[in-house]
């Protein structure tokens, strides 16, 4: 699931990485909570994550990713904690935070052996094996924690010149 999930994402984490226009016209569309340009946005950069579910809160945006029972949904997103802001997005450091990822989902991407060792260090509630395998290829001092939870992996993001921290999120979601 890990492969599949980073294997749809990565075409988009490297458009909003490569592209400050495109970064900026996905912002817009989180903010304005337009699912139209989201979808065409995505259609453009990503088709695989095109297909799946995505929806926004204004402060960031999830994409997920449906499989067969059991497993069912794995979503991914970056997004503001909620409670601290409304209808805010930075292009800027959504840019920072998909260029300091790819490496992450280049690896989950390629590398079963590799997805399938973090999957296990989340499902075996391992912070130390999660932390190391994400700080071994994320690599940027605005990283600030590494967690697990629900069932996924979440990154904290603290840039200068942001008042929030920002999370990228990567989840199995639960009944």
């Amino acid at each position: 699931m890990l492969t599949k999930v980073a294997r749809g994402m990565l075409p988009f984490y490297r458009a909003i990485a490569g592209s400050r226009s495109y970064a900026s016209a996905w912002s817009r569309a989180v903010v304005g909570a337009d699912l139209g340009l989201m979808s065409t946005l995505l259609k453009l950069a990503a088709p695989e994550a095109a297909r799946q579910g995505y929806g926004t809160n204004a402060i960031g945006y999830f994409i997920t990713f449906t499989f067969p029972p059991p497993f069912a949904l794995y979503t991914n997103g970056t997004t503001i904690p909620p409670g601290l802001v409304q209808f805010t997005f930075s292009t800027a450091v959504h840019r920072r935070i998909a260029r300091a990822v790819l490496p992450l989902y280049r690896e989950l991407s390629a590398n079963r052996n590799f997805s399938a060792a973090l999957a296990r260090g989340i499902r075996r509630n391992d912070r130390k094996a999660v932390m190391r395998m994400v700080l071994g290829l994320v690599h940027t001092r605005a990283l600030r924690s590494v967690t697990i939870e629900e069932s996924g992996v979440a990154l904290l993001f603290k840039y200068s010149g942001s008042p929030y921290p920002y999370r990228n999120l990567l989840f199995r979601e639960l009944d």
